[in-house]
C-alpha cells in the first residue's frame, strides 16, 4: 500500500472527518448515521492512501510511495 495523499489532501479530509463525526453526536434520528463518513475520512488520512485513488488513476501526494 503506496501513499498518494498528499499534505493539503490529507488535512483536508482530517477536518471534514471530524466535522461529520461530529455529525453524529448532534444530529438526531436517522440522520445522524450520515455523520459515520467522517470515519472513513479520517482512516484515509491516518494511512494516507485512498482506495479510489488508483482505481481513477489519481495520486496527490508529492514523492511516489513515500509516508
Amino acid at each position: 500500500m503506496q501513499a498518494n495523499i498528499g499534505t493539503v489532501d490529507r488535512t483536508i479530509r482530517l477536518v471534514a472527518g471530524v466535522a461529520l463525526l461530529s455529525l453524529f453526536f448532534l444530529l438526531e434520528g436517522k440522520a445522524r448515521y450520515f455523520g459515520l463518513l467522517g470515519i472513513v475520512a479520517l482512516l484515509t488520512a491516518a494511512f494516507s492512501f485512498c482506495p479510489l485513488y488508483p482505481l481513477v488513476g489519481v495520486n496527490t501526494c508529492g514523492t511516489k510511495g513515500a509516508k
